[in-house]
C-alpha cells in the first residue's frame, strides 16, 4: 500500500500528454481548491481527476473487484472514497467548476479518450 501514488501516476501522464498534444494548457493540484483536483485549467473553470478504476470504484468496471478477505473493512473504505469523491464534486461544481472524471480503464485506449476531452473541456475560456 505504501507504494501507490497519490499524484503523477501513469494514468495522470497519460491524461496529460493528451491534453498537451490537443494544444490545452493546464496546471497541477491547485491547493486552493476542494479535493486537490489532478488537472486545472483556470481560464476555462475546469478541473479533470483521475481516478482509478478500484480505488474509486468505477461502476461496472472488472477492475473495482473487491478482495476476498477482510471484507468489512475494505467495503467501509471504498464508501468512504465514493461520499469523498462525491462530496467534493459537488463542492467544486458549487464553486463553478466544470468536473471531468477520467477513469484508469479509458486511458487504455488514447484514441478514444482524446475524443471524449475534445467533447467534454470547453472550447472557449469562461469569465
Amino acid at each position: 500500500m505504501s507504494r501507490i501514488r497519490g499524484s503523477n501516476t501513469t494514468p495522470e501522464r497519460v491524461v496529460r500528454s493528451l491534453l498537451h498534444r490537443m494544444g490545452y494548457r493546464y496546471r497541477l493540484q491547485q491547493k486552493h481548491l476542494p479535493a486537490r483536483p489532478d488537472i486545472v485549467m483556470a481560464g476555462r473553470r475546469t478541473v479533470i481527476l483521475v481516478h482509478g478504476c478500484y480505488w474509486h470504484r468505477h461502476p461496472g468496471c472488472r477492475f473495482a473487484y473487491s478482495p476476498k478477505t477482510n471484507r468489512e473493512f475494505w467495503e467501509a473504505k471504498f464508501e468512504e472514497n465514493v461520499a469523498r469523491d462525491t462530496r467534493q464534486r459537488g463542492q467544486l461544481q458549487e464553486l463553478g467548476w466544470t468536473v471531468i472524471t477520467v477513469w484508469e480503464c479509458e486511458t487504455k485506449n488514447p484514441v478514444t479518450l482524446a475524443e471524449r476531452l475534445r467533447t467534454s473541456v470547453p472550447s472557449h475560456i469562461r469569465h
